[in-house]
C-alpha cells in the first residue's frame, strides 16, 4: 500500500496512529493539535477573504475580482488539508521518535498569499476599473 493511501486513511481513523510506536508526551500531542487549528484558523481566513473580495468589490473588473477570490479560496482549501496531513505525519514522527517532518507548504502558502496581496495593491493604486 502506498505512503500516500496510508497516510489519507489515517485521517478518518486518526485512532489508528495508536498502533504505531510509543505513546508521547500528551503535552506534544496536544502542541500538534494546536497547531493543527493554527493551519484551520488560517484557511478560514482564506476563505473568508475570498468570499470577501467577491461580494464586497462588486466595482471591480470581473476578471480581477474572480482570480483574486479564487487564489484565496483555493489556497484557504490547500491549507485545510495539508492541516490534518500535518497532524498525522507529525503524531507519527513522534510516536516513532522520529524528526517531525519538514515542509515547503508554508513557503509556497507565504507566496500565495504575497501574490495575492501584491495584485490587490496594484489594484488599489491603479484603480477598480483599470
Amino acid at each position: 500500500m502506498s505512503y500516500f493511501v496510508q497516510s489519507l486513511k489515517l485521517w478518518f481513523a486518526p485512532e489508528r496512529i495508536r498502533e504505531d510506536g510509543d505513546t508521547p508526551d500528551y503535552r506534544f500531542s496536544l502542541a500538534n493539535e494546536r497547531t493543527f487549528l493554527a493551519w484551520l484558523r488560517t484557511a478560514l481566513a482564506l476563505i473568508g477573504g475570498g468570499f470577501a473580495v467577491d461580494q464586497f468589490l462588486p466595482d471591480l473588473r470581473w476578471g480581477w475580482r474572480i482570480g483574486l477570490a479564487l487564489a484565496l479560496l483555493a489556497s484557504g482549501v490547500l491549507c485545510s488539508l495539508r492541516a490534518v496531513n500535518h497532524w498525522v505525519r507529525c503524531e507519527r514522527a513522534m510516536r516513532r521518535g522520529e524528526d517531525l517532518p519538514s515542509s515547503r507548504f508554508p513557503t509556497v502558502l507565504s507566496l500565495a498569499v504575497a501574490v495575492v496581496a501584491v495584485a490587490m495593491v496594484v489594484v488599489v493604486l491603479f484603480g477598480w476599473e483599470g
